[in-house]
């Protein structure tokens, strides 16, 4: 038996869909282990964050995807918790040290959504039609389709944000598909976009769990969740980002789809402007996953040039 002290906390962000994300965690996990069952041995602990609180700024101005769950690590290192649930798609390429992810959960559907009451789908928007995006890889695949568009900043979770739509801020807004099931909101959705049609953000859809490296007993409870194939493609993923040592600031899609023993890894990287784009893929062994994401990873870095990257991290 794992050694592990009861109860187990789960930190998290305490919007709708974030607790929707550690309650799924907390059910998945008593129902592999009959002895967390007892009530109170999981708890959910709501860690505020700097990204939740500071809704008027882009976040690649306030300090990107990080603020999301840098609070939420700190509450790990000093012990207000024992693991932190994130969205993957959240989650910066290089962990802090002494922190890991331990865990994945199944992944749901990892495309985009378009949203709109106006519009049936992205293409019927008619020229100076207003989308709103906080994404910078939305907004950058919105630009490079259609240019003719205005783009307008729209930060929040996705109830503020279809609120926004509501109020007529924008005429349409790109939601995750993964995170409108989470929500039992799948109908929100006008126009789910096939990754043929717009490449997902790494590990979107994906749910994580990090712990302290020392928790080697929790490391060994939550493998009773841990989905393999999961696991693998956002080890793919996340091997192709951390070439590109991506930031907030850098508009790069990836998508690694897995085929029995084999794995094909879909990667993009595109001009804030939407002006210039660079794609790449491999297909291989899922047991070389990290590898394919690594070399389509390193094409994509020498396709668009040191420059490029070293412009976007001024």
């Amino acid at each position: 038996m794992s050694e592990y002290r009861t109860p187990v906390k789960l930190g998290t962000r305490g919007s709708k869909l974030a607790l929707a994300q550690a309650y799924a965690v907390r059910d998945t996990l008593q129902a592999a282990v009959p002895e967390l069952r007892e009530e109170g041995a999981v708890e959910i602990v709501i860690v505020s964050t700097t990204g939740d609180q500071i809704l008027d700024k882009p976040l690649t101005e306030i300090g990107g995807k990080g603020l999301f769950v840098k609070e939420i690590e700190e509450a790990l290192y000093d012990g207000r918790i024992d693991a932190a649930v994130h969205s993957m798609k959240d989650v910066p390429t290089f962990l802090p040290d002494g922190l890991t992810l331990t865990a994945v959960m199944e992944r749901e559907d990892p495309r985009d959504a378009f949203v709109s009451s106006k519009y049936t789908r992205l293409g019927a928007m008619p020229r100076g039609a207003v989308l709103g995006t906080s994404s910078v890889r939305r907004a950058a695949l919105i630009k490079a389709q259609r240019p003719d568009l205005e783009i307008v900043q729209f930060r929040g979770n996705v109830q503020t944000r279809l609120k926004k739509l509501e109020d007529g801020v924008a005429d349409a807004t790109l939601l995750a598909m993964a995170g409108l099931r989470r929500l039992g909101m799948e109908h929100v959705a006008t126009q789910p976009l096939a990754p043929e049609e717009m490449l997902p953000a790494v590990a979107q859809g994906a749910v994580g769990i990090e712990i302290r490296e020392a928790d080697t007993g929790l490391a060994e409870l939550f493998q009773h969740i841990n989905h393999g194939e999961t696991w693998r493609r956002v080890i793919a993923e996340r091997a192709m980002l951390a070439v590109l040592d991506g930031s907030c600031k850098t508009p790069i899609c990836a998508y690694a789809e897995i085929d029995g023993a084999g794995m094909r890894v879909r990667g993009q990287v595109v001009a804030l402007d939407g002006s210039q784009s660079w794609s790449d893929e491999e297909a291989g062994p899922v047991a070389d996953a990290e590898a394919l994401g690594a070399r389509v990873g390193e094409r994509l870095r020498s396709a668009a040039g040191e420059d490029f990257f070293a412009a976007l991290a001024d």
